[in-house]
């Protein structure tokens, strides 16, 4: 019980740090995304539902995050062009979730909530610009992630199946990851068109997640300089998702495609410290994904479709999610 306090206690005081920092900004950009299988109209499974709160601000030449420049490689502080917060929450269950039993040839349950920040940076060169962002987050998986109460209730609401299995779920485990993240961006115009494109790599490294990635990502539509980067779902963290506000009207396109080299995932290897439920994890593993997003004045909506390869052994089909963001300035 006292560890247990311990967890929510260090989860909320992060909370409460992510709240607070960004709203002592002037302004900030705030975004509730949402991510379920259902809005690709796959069945319910394996990465079942995210949600996620963020905020995300420029940055001046006398904010602290500057600083953090001087400890990467490559990066010089005069590069740093914002900062960002979030705190979500994930579900992840088997594709059969009327089973009571335990299906050890499937995804076990798991609850995740965290809170994490990132700080961002840009460098821009004659006809292209790279952009390069440092991650760092922490929270829980466990049952004290609520992962069961909040399914169960959802379900309820809309007369969905009853998940029966959540006894079986990976116990209680705090965990810290970071992460990092480049781009190089080549960007040109026909028309009233932009169109950017470029390669991207990147890794991170924790008890929840410890992966290495590399990937192309592709963007194209009007008023590009507006915004930068595309929505990602975990555990890829994507590019700097942010846009600038604009009197007109703006949107993009975009597509991507990256594959990771995955050395750990304790959603699939299981708790790290006690047995439990786990699965063979595939340590290679590619993302597929297209949207859109447009943007109004303070206003942006992004949708995304993401296909996913086999994340283990056992796994009978790829899986598919869809991801909603709602941003606005406040």
């Amino acid at each position: 019980m006292r560890a247990n306090m311990l967890h929510w206690h260090t989860v909320g005081w992060l909370a409460a740090l992510s709240i607070a920092s960004p709203l002592a900004q002037a302004e900030s950009l705030f975004s509730i995304k949402t991510e379920n299988d259902a809005y690709v109209g796959a069945g319910d499974g394996h990465y079942t539902n995210g949600f996620e709160m963020s905020w995300a601000y420029e940055t001046d030449a006398d904010h602290w995050s500057h600083s953090v420049a001087n400890f990467v490689p490559g990066w010089r502080p005069e590069e740093v062009v914002g900062m960002s917060y979030r705190l979500g929450h994930r579900i992840y269950t088997p594709k059969r979730i009327t089973v009571a039993a335990p299906q050890p040839d499937d995804r076990p349950y798991a609850g995740v909530l965290y809170t994490g920040a990132s700080v961002h940076g840009q460098d821009q060169h004659d006809g292209w610009h790279e952009t390069h962002s440092v991650h760092v987050d922490a929270g829980i998986v466990g049952p004290s992630a609520a992962a069961e109460p909040i399914q169960e209730h959802f379900h309820e609401y809309i007369a969905g199946e009853k998940p029966e299995g959540w006894d079986y779920q990976l116990s209680d485990e705090p965990f810290l990851n970071i992460g990092y993240e480049h781009a190089w961006i080549d960007e040109f115009a026909i028309g009233p068109l932009d169109f950017e494109y470029g390669p991207t790599a990147g890794f991170a490294a924790g008890n929840l997640y410890t992966y290495g990635s590399g990937g192309l990502l592709f963007r194209f539509g009007s008023h590009l300089d507006k915004s930068y980067g595309i929505p990602s779902i975990a555990p890829a963290q994507g590019q700097r998702a942010f846009f600038r506000r604009d009197k007109g009207f703006g949107w993009y396109v975009f597509a991507s495609a990256e594959g990771r080299y995955m050395a750990h995932n304790m959603l699939l290897d299981g708790n790290t410290h006690k047995d439990g439920p786990s699965v063979e994890r595939k340590p290679w593993v590619a993302d597929g994904q297209v949207g859109f997003a447009v943007n109004w004045d303070r206003w942006q909506l992004a949708y995304t479709m993401v296909w996913r390869t086999k994340e283990f052994e056992t796994q009978n089909t790829r899986d598919r999610f869809g991801s909603l963001t709602l941003s606005m300035w406040i």
